[in-house]
């Protein structure tokens, strides 16, 4: 096997979350949790309905059920890296929480952190917490006695809370929601506005990602690497991945390369590195 092709293997695999892999952390409990939330009727019917307001009203990018589950993938995968590089959390372990719980706070952040949009695409984040505790109620005493329920849905809420670059992440799980909601940018994440005729700049720009990569870094725990196919990338790179991880406490953790592949010589932009 060549390097190039060993390099897209590595990167493979840590684009999407398996249970059955080996990871870098407890996942018994996550993998259940998780399993419980992919047959619970209404966290499924949520996460269809809340693509309603931002996609068909707003003619925004997809929010939806999809979107989720990119998020969660990236979120399950940059958090294991993390871990791998011996990153301290501290979300679960300030409550008196087990370690296998950090994950699970990571997976239902995750999954319930857009929901306040079946409420309003403006200030959504803030509309998630009430919906999101009302699920959480339903699905913690599932896994958990009353007292480690309380303060898991505490930091899970915080979590949510946090995607929203208004607020500040108090722990590392919060701040690996908060970059992984920044790291569904590939052009997919257009295609609803986009084949409906949007061409807003976070459609066009979005279209211009080719593929986004995490992977262990040589001088950093988690490099992620961003190739874009023109310059209009550079709004994803620049204005919503680097608000995302500004002030997200992982920013030390995280090296971020962008290279554009446009193939001609009037390039705008060759690379970027956050």
């Amino acid at each position: 096997m060549s390097d190039s092709a060993e390099r897209e293997q590595a990167a493979e695999r840590w684009r999407v979350y398996d249970p059955d892999d080996e990871h870098s952390f407890p996942d018994e409990r996550v993998n259940e949790v998780l399993e419980y939330v992919k047959n619970d009727e209404q966290v499924q019917a949520y996460l269809e309905a809340q693509n309603v307001n931002p996609v068909t009203r707003k003619r925004y990018n997809d929010h939806g059920a999809k979107h989720i589950s990119i998020v969660r993938n990236r979120a399950m995968c940059l958090y294991d890296l993390l871990k791998r590089g011996d990153v301290p959390f501290n979300g679960a372990s300030d409550q008196g929480l087990a370690e296998a719980d950090e994950a699970v706070i990571v997976a239902l952040a995750a999954t319930l952190h857009d929901i306040g949009h079946v409420v309003h695409r403006d200030e959504h984040a803030y509309y998630s917490i009430p919906l999101a505790a009302d699920l959480l109620d339903e699905i913690l005493p599932e896994f958990y006695d009353v007292a480690d329920a309380v303060r898991m849905k505490g930091e899970v809420l915080h979590a949510i809370l946090c995607h929203h670059t208004s607020e500040e992440p108090l722990t590392t799980e919060a701040g690996v929601v908060r970059v992984s909601d920044a790291l569904d940018m590939e052009a997919g994440r257009s295609r609803i506005p986009y084949h409906q005729g949007g061409r807003g700049i976070n459609t066009v720009s979005s279209q211009a990602i080719e593929r986004v990569s995490l992977q262990p870094g040589d001088d950093h725990p988690v490099l992620v690497e961003i190739r874009m196919t023109n310059a209009a990338g550079v709004y994803q790179v620049d204005n919503l991945l680097k608000a995302k991880l500004r002030g997200s406490g992982i920013e030390d953790q995280v090296r971020i390369v962008a290279l554009n592949l446009e193939d001609n010589d009037e390039r705008i932009v060759e690379r970027i590195e956050l």
